[in-house]
């Protein structure tokens, strides 16, 4: 494979295809919305840190400290909300996105990639016996990967036989007749 780079040619000695990774596999999903998750999470985060930093000159400059409790109270719990719980529930909402999916055929394990509660990827491997649909449709649910909550997009899979293998549906029969005489 021969490419030019600001007009030097530059030869690529790999043979695999672009979408493959040695160690996990082949590429069968890509979540869409990755670059926006990792921003919202770190914008929550930058401002919450903003916060912790500007909560002393705060109160230094607003003369809280000589308010009544419940003034005081009300003011460290709302400041609070915003600098601990919005990170906290962003990341309990977006834990299970799943940024990248790769398989690998010839174990028929899974590696999946999300984001963790320090914005690094987080890896996942399961097979795909260990996938369980909910039985009832979650908000940020699609399956489960062992215990793990993980959410895909079915559209944003180039091969629909990736998406029907990994939640089971390629299987000869998800009934058995005798259940249906009964």
């Amino acid at each position: 494979q021969v490419t030019s780079f600001q007009g030097v040619v530059v030869r690529s000695l790999s043979t695999s295809s672009p979408h493959d990774h040695p160690e996990h596999g082949r590429l069968v999903y890509k979540g869409n919305l990755a670059k926006t998750v990792l921003g919202v999470k770190f914008f929550s985060y930058s401002t919450s840190i903003f916060n912790l930093f500007m909560m002393p000159y705060i109160m230094l400059k607003s003369g809280i400290g000589v308010e009544s409790l419940l003034v005081q109270a009300a003011f460290y719990g709302l400041i609070g909300i915003f600098t601990f719980v919005t990170p906290v529930t962003l990341h309990f909402l977006t834990k299970g996105y799943v940024i990248r999916l790769y398989y690998k055929d010839e174990v028929d394990t899974y590696t999946a990639i999300t984001y963790n509660a320090i914005l690094a990827e987080k890896v996942t491997v399961f097979h795909q016996k260990d996938v369980k649909i909910p039985d009832i449709t979650k908000m940020f649910t699609t399956f489960y990967a062992k215990t793990k909550s993980m959410l895909v997009n079915p559209t944003l899979f180039p091969n629909p036989q990736d998406y029907n293998h990994l939640m089971g549906y390629d299987k000869t029969s998800f009934f058995k007749f005798e259940d249906l005489e009964e």
